[in-house]
C-alpha cells in the first residue's frame, strides 16, 4: 500500500476509479477502493472517476472482477467471489430485457460457469472446487487460507482435501476440527475422500473420524527432529573425540615403534 501511496504522490492516480449513481443521490464505488485509500493517504483532494449506470448484478460482477486483480488472493476470497459472480451471471441470463454478454452467451449455448472460467483464466472444474469451499465452516476455511498465508504454528489444508470435506455436515466438520487440534494434523486427500464416503453413508461420527485421522498416510515417513543447537553441540563433541582418538592412535604408534627398536637393539 505504501508503494502505491508513493506512486500517487509522484504521478497521481493513473487509472480512474469506477462509480455508479445512487438512487438517493451520491455515488457508490465499484472499483478503485485501494486507489481511493492511497489518494487519501497521499493527501490528494480529488480522485478521477468514471460514472456508469449499472444494475445490482452488473455492479456485483464488476466489484468481484476488481477484487480478483489483486496479487495475492486467498482461497476463501476466490470461493465467495466466484460464487457471487456466478450467481449474478445466472440472474442476468434468466432475464429477457438484457442485451449484455451473459444473455448473448446463453443464446449461443454457453453456461455461466464456462463464461466465468474464460474470464478468470481457470478451468470450470477449478471454479466448481473453489465454490465448494463456501460450504466449509470458518475454522476449516481458515486452514485452507493458510495454505497460501503459510503462518507458523497453524495447520494447513490443501484445496483438494478441502473440497471433499465441504460435503460433510457442519456437525461433522466441527468434530473434525477438534480432532485435528488434538492430533495436530490435517487429513490427506485420500482420508478426506474416505470421510466423505462415510458421511454419505451416514456412518461418520467422531470415533470414525479419529480412526481415519490416525491411519498412516502413504507418503508419511517417520522423521527425527533435533534442535540446531543440539546438533552443533553433538557435532563439536564428536569432532573433539575424533581428534583425541587420532592423537592417541599416533602416540600408540610411536610408543610401539620405540619399543620395537629398543627390543631389537638389546638383542
Amino acid at each position: 500500500m505504501m508503494e502505491m501511496v508513493d506512486s500517487v504522490k509522484q504521478y497521481g492516480v493513473l487509472v480512474p476509479a469506477l462509480v455508479r449513481p445512487k438512487p438517493d443521490g451520491g455515488y457508490e464505488m465499484l472499483a478503485g477502493h485501494r486507489r481511493r485509500m492511497a489518494s487519501e493517504l497521499a493527501e490528494k483532494q480529488t480522485l478521477s472517476c468514471i460514472v456508469r449506470d449499472m444494475t445490482d448484478d452488473e455492479a456485483t460482477i464488476v466489484m468481484v472482477d476488481s477484487n480478483l486483480q489483486r496479487e495475492q488472493i486467498l482461497p476463501s476470497e476466490k470461493a465467495f467471489a466466484y460464487k457471487m459472480e456466478l450467481d449474478a451471471m445466472k440472474r442476468q441470463g434468466q432475464r429477457t430485457d438484457l442485451t449484455c454478454e451473459p444473455l448473448a452467451h446463453k443464446l449461443s449455448g454457453k453456461k455461466s460457469r464456462d463464461i466465468l472460467a474464460e474470464q478468470v483464466g481457470e478451468s470450470k472444474d477449478q471454479i466448481r472446487r473453489y465454490i465448494r469451499l463456501t460450504h466449509l465452516i470458518p475454522e476449516i476455511l481458515d486452514l485452507v487460507d493458510n495454505s497460501v498465508l503459510k503462518e507458523k504454528d497453524i495447520l494447513q489444508i490443501a484445496l483438494r482435501p478441502a473440497v471433499e470435506l465441504s460435503y460433510l455436515s457442519e456437525e461433522e466438520q466441527q468434530d473434525l476440527v477438534e480432532i485435528m487440534e488434538s492430533e495436530d494434523c490435517t487429513p490427506s486427500h485420500a482420508q478426506a475422500i474416505k470421510m466423505r464416503q462415510f458421511s454419505q453413508e451416514g456412518r461418520l461420527d467422531a470415533n470414525v473420524l479419529l480412526s481415519i485421522m490416525q491411519e498412516e498416510k502413504p507418503n508419511q515417513v517417520e522423521q527425527f527432529k533435533m534442535p540446531k543447537e543440539r546438533i552443533r553441540t553433538c557435532f563439536f563433541a564428536h569432532l573433539q573425540l575424533h581428534t583425541a582418538f587420532h592423537h592417541m592412535s599416533a602416540l600408540s604408534l610411536r610408543v610401539g615403534t620405540m619399543y620395537y627398536i629398543h627390543a631389537n637393539w638389546c638383542r
